[in-house]
């Protein structure tokens, strides 16, 4: 069987990771440990992610002429993943991410999305070629929505299955969100995306109803260990979940969006990309960052 074609119009950044005891309140100094620097950004460890499930994987992206720049093409070469729509600006600089995680692998994180910035749907208009010869196309949010909503408009004229992880989450058009076949928030941001507080308490189901009939085609939210739950037009069901030992949740958002991806550009029905997903994004959480936690072909079919 052919590699299923996948193409991602996302972001790429440097994570800089620090594991502390507990968040700092403003003004307080902590000691630290066990500082990393590596590649991110949710486009790019999803296309890295999709490459190493086994899947054709093109990132269209945008990274600084510099040093940080650098380690994205290092990783891309690597790992086998296309570049053949990734741009270099000399305008903004990389862009960068400041995570911090605690004793439990809870993460809190800043970014400085930097060059990712400067996509816009000129830039994604470029990628339509590629985008149509796709089995999948991938976006996130940490791109201008511009951005990604024209990459899920692409997809939807050419026929192409359009996958769209909303993080960090925002308020969408429905104009935007009827161009999303798969949509993907976990449960903070459901509630972002409806306008309500992170922190909202009306249930879960009854959010993503409301959520679905904005326009999605079907939509999955991530539960961590609980799992993910289901609505498209037949009705809802949900996916169960798999216990680890958690080092590090960091990675599990982009490991889950790959392994959903690619088994959905394989031909599988959505509870069965679902429950390959949710092991893919349990995979992520036993290694500490995120790159180097991403599963395997092998690994995840264990």
């Amino acid at each position: 069987m052919p590699k299923p074609v996948i193409t991602v119009v996302g972001s790429f950044a440097v994570g800089m990771t620090l594991r502390t005891q507990r968040m700092p309140v403003f003004g307080e100094t902590l000691v630290g440990s066990d500082f990393d620097m590596g590649p991110g950004g949710k486009g790019s460890n999803q296309a890295v992610g999709v490459a190493r499930l086994g899947a054709q994987a093109h990132f269209a992206g945008i990274i600084g002429a510099d040093k940080l720049g650098e380690i994205a093409t290092d990783l891309y070469a690597r790992e086998g993943v296309d570049t053949t729509w990734l741009q270099q600006t000399t305008a903004m600089a990389t862009g960068v991410g400041f995570i911090i995680l605690n004793a439990e692998g809870e993460n809190g994180i800043i970014l400085d999305m930097g060059a990712n910035e400067l996509m816009d749907s000129a830039y994604v208009d470029q990628v339509e070629e590629q985008i149509a010869r796709s089995d999948v196309v991938m976006s996130v949010l940490e791109i201008p929505v511009v951005a990604a909503a024209q990459a899920l408009a692409l997809g939807k004229k050419h026929g192409v299955r359009t996958i769209l992880n909303p993080a960090p989450a925002t308020a969408l058009d429905s104009s935007v969100l009827q161009n999303v076949d798969y949509l993907t928030p976990n449960e903070t941001e459901l509630r972002i995306l409806l306008g309500l507080a992170p922190d909202d308490p009306t249930d879960t189901l009854e959010l993503a109803r409301q959520l679905r009939a904005r326009g999605v085609g079907n939509l999955i939210v991530t539960m961590g260990e609980k799992g993910a739950l289901l609505l498209t037009g037949d009705g809802q069901q949900s996916v169960a979940g798999v216990p680890v030992d958690v080092v590090d949740t960091t990675g599990a958002g982009d490991a889950f969006n790959a392994g959903l991806a690619v088994a959905l550009a394989e031909g599988k029905s959505l509870e069965q990309a679902a429950a390959f997903a949710n092991r893919c994004g349990a995979l992520a959480c036993q290694r500490l960052g995120v790159v180097p936690a991403l599963a395997t072909r092998a690994m995840a079919e264990k």
